[in-house]
């Protein structure tokens, strides 16, 4: 059993999807991106703070200890960090940046346990077909963009907006499993039973 510092449904889907055993203990931790930082050293930086914010929370809600698992994702377009929408400006904003073009999105993983940290990353890169501003304004207008990295869900009705993706489609939703497996087994959490013989 671990503790996922989250409150996402989609974390919570992934995380069920290959079997794991966790209880949500979601954190709140400031998401501001340093000065001149890299994508994939402010997801590993966001993805190691929450899950050292939830294990520390364990003592003070009175929990069994047991590995707390962090993530966090961010799309990168040109090397810029393109975080959650403010608002519906920002929103159409980035949908329209990211219209016709390629971008990259990582999602960084850290599994703390007493004064063990893993960390770990997955990433993609999701081509975009052209979108008009009518076409973002309604997407907007759906509610799906709020909260989301980039501002789309490649899970949900935003997906009708990718051309390809090469990598990890996990890794776009917020959760890359065969990273996040891999990094499970190095701390003896038990997933899904699968042979390890095959």
């Amino acid at each position: 059993m671990i503790y996922l510092a989250s409150a996402s449904p989609r974390r919570k889907e992934l995380l069920q999807q290959i079997g794991v055993l966790f209880e949500q203990i979601p954190v709140d931790i400031d998401e501001t991106p340093q000065a001149n930082e890299l994508g994939s050293d402010y997801v590993l930086r966001l993805a190691r703070e929450k899950a050292l914010a939830g294990a520390q929370s364990l003592t003070a809600k009175q929990k069994p200890v047991a590995p707390v698992l962090g993530s966090d994702t961010c799309v990168l377009l040109d090397q810029r960090i393109l975080g959650k929408p403010s608002g519906q400006q920002e929103a159409i904003e980035m949908l329209l940046a990211l219209s016709g073009r390629s971008h990259q999105v990582i999602t960084g993983v850290a599994l703390a346990l007493g004064d063990k940290l893993w960390l770990t990353q997955g990433s993609a890169e999701v081509r975009f077909a052209p979108i008009s501003q009518q076409q973002a304004l309604a997407y907007w207008q759906s509610g799906e963009p709020q909260g989301k990295a980039g501002s789309y869900a490649i899970q949900g009705m935003g997906a009708v907006f990718i051309e390809r993706i090469t990598g990890s489609y996990s890794a776009v939703v917020g959760l890359p499993l065969y990273e996040t497996a891999k990094l499970l087994k190095e701390a003896e959490v038990t997933i899904w039973n699968r042979d390890e013989s095959a």
